[in-house]
């Protein structure tokens, strides 16, 4: 009888990818654009490159870096393995006050109270529940390019989802996925539309008509996918691909008598006292905080009203649990990490410090000792590890193909190969070469700042809308975010919630598919019809 071959590791498969990279750079020729500075009309400099300044250079071969890489990849993703082994270590301080088990119970308690209402009923409550938290994530990586973030909401939602009959894949889709749809409709992005048009010499946001069509569009096929694959799941949970995983999970999965509420004590107090005492502070130093929608700016006293809603909720709370109370803590880092991405361009260093707070205040409020405090952060961290140390070998992948010198070259090659074969064979190619593009360099606006300036003006020579260019951009850069191994989002998505990379991908390849073609199809109309904006 034949032995079962094993599944390599996600850390052997990025390995290989690595290996790979480097061959590519014996292969690929050496090349290089000539950058250029210019300013945006926001204001943001950004540094471009001259279209027409290409060279071929020394080749730069890869062979003994493929081990040097992997350090210069943690030092290049020090920021998001940072970000993760603190998001691990807070979380696992709060998780010891089974806060999160009691509120994640209380919410599927009412849930069912209201399932046998006839329109709850006929949808399926589970379903509008799923429905709505990707609608909201959908809109936050609409809005402003959430995706970083997700990282930190999957110890959440994860479990949440294990509570309901789902699996983590599904958890993982709540949040992650849902920012991901959004990301890819980028309505008023500013990371990846706003930099984008801005390159091309467009208004800021214009066209986002179509892309609000387009971002329906998306998200009806993208949530009817994850609803149809849950409903199978909660049907018989065996047929999960990360069924053995997910004991993980399940092993701790919210009983009855996780409702157990305690008493808030001495200590919960003077941590509601401190905490709505500082807020007060910032409320006065920043009364009104400038929270930018796309292009727009809004004067808005953000922090008084967080202010205002941790200190009506979080004394109700108080005298209700300290379970509770904990919740409200959660509930207000989320606020902030919204006032403070829209307010203040908040980024990892700012959110994990957010977050590093909300663990210690937690661990205050329940009266742990600060040695307490302090072993509970190191468990976290020592449980988190393996998907911090992961992102860091995918780091790996794009210092192999930069040092290489390829980038580049590569790039000369598709836009040379996009020479007379109609416009909407043009623009579906300018897809193909985003597509293939993100899965080497995932971050949104450096790909803009590298491919835009050559693609908007091979726009102009074909006679093809520039708007057109840009969602070619839009829709590239966005559906492989689920899928690419260079992706230190995905990877450390996939580390929190346990799910090795290879069934992750067994997985969300059909869907990223289906979605590649719709937005393929999407594209057809920006060539054709006359669209407001185009």
């Amino acid at each position: 009888m034949s032995k079962k071959r094993a599944i390599p590791h996600t850390y052997v498969i990025v390995f290989y990818i690595i290996i790979f990279a480097a061959l590519l750079t014996w292969i690929v020729p050496g090349g290089a654009f000539e950058r250029q500075q210019i300013q945006l009309d926001n204001g943001t400099v950004k540094e471009v490159i001259d279209s027409n300044s290409f060279q071929y250079t020394d080749s730069n071969p890869q062979t003994w870096q493929v081990f040097s890489a992997l350090f210069d990849g943690f030092v290049d993703k020090a920021d998001i393995i940072v970000f993760i082994l603190l998001i691990g270590g807070a979380f696992w301080i709060m998780n010891e006050s089974k806060a999160i088990d009691v509120g994640i119970f209380s919410f599927l308690k009412a849930s069912k109270k209201v399932e046998h209402i006839w329109l709850f009923k006929k949808l399926g409550i589970n379903n509008i529940i799923l429905t709505l938290i990707m609608l909201l994530f959908s809109v936050f990586g609409a809005v402003f390019g959430m995706s970083e973030e997700t990282i930190a909401f999957i110890i959440i939602f994860v479990p949440l989802a294990i509570s309901m009959g789902y699996d983590s894949i599904v958890g993982i889709s709540l949040c992650f996925v849902g920012a991901a749809l959004g990301f890819a409709g980028a309505l008023l992005n500013p990371f990846t539309i706003g930099i984008a048009q801005g390159l091309s010499g467009l208004p800021l946001f214009s066209g986002i008509e179509y892309r609000f069509f387009s971002w329906i569009v998306i998200n009806f096929v993208g949530i009817a996918w994850i609803l149809r694959y849950a409903n199978r799941i909660k049907k018989n949970p065996k047929l999960s691909l990360v069924y053995e995983e997910d004991a993980y999970w399940r092993k701790s999965e919210i009983k009855e008598e996780s409702d157990g509420l305690v008493k808030a004590g001495k200590s919960a107090w003077i941590s509601f006292v401190f905490i709505v005492a500082v807020l007060l502070y910032f409320s006065y130093a920043e009364f009104y905080s400038v929270l930018q929608i796309g292009n727009a700016s809004y004067n808005f006293p953000a922090i008084p009203v967080v202010t205002a809603y941790f200190t009506i909720f979080g004394f109700l709370s108080l005298r209700k649990s300290i379970h509770f109370y904990i919740l409200n803590i959660l509930g207000l880092t989320i606020f902030m990490l919204i006032v403070g991405v829209m307010g203040y361009s908040w980024y990892v260093m700012e959110i994990a410090s957010l977050f590093f707070a909300m663990g210690l205040a937690s661990g205050i409020a329940m009266n742990y000792s600060p040695n307490k405090i302090t072993n509970l952060f190191i468990a976290g961290v020592k449980d988190i590890t393996s998907a911090a140390l992961v992102v860091g070998l995918a780091g790996g992948i794009i210092i192999i193909l930069n040092n290489g010198q390829i980038i580049d070259t590569l790039l000369y090659y598709v836009s040379k190969s996009m020479n007379d074969i109609g416009k909407l064979a043009s623009v579906e190619l300018m897809y193909v070469f985003q597509t293939g593009i993100n899965v080497i360099i995932p971050s949104g606006s450096a790909k803009a700042a590298l491919t835009m300036p050559i693609m908007s003006q091979f726009s102009d020579l074909i006679g093809v809308s520039r708007q057109a260019t840009v969602m070619a951009f839009q829709f590239g850069d966005g559906f492989t975010n689920m899928i690419t191994p260079t992706s230190g989002v995905l990877i450390g998505v996939l580390g929190v919630a346990r799910i090795p990379y290879e069934k992750w991908v067994k997985w969300v390849w059909p869907f990223i598919l289906m979605l590649t073609i719709i937005g393929a199809l999407l594209l057809i109309p920006t060539v054709y019809m006359e669209l407001n904006g185009f």
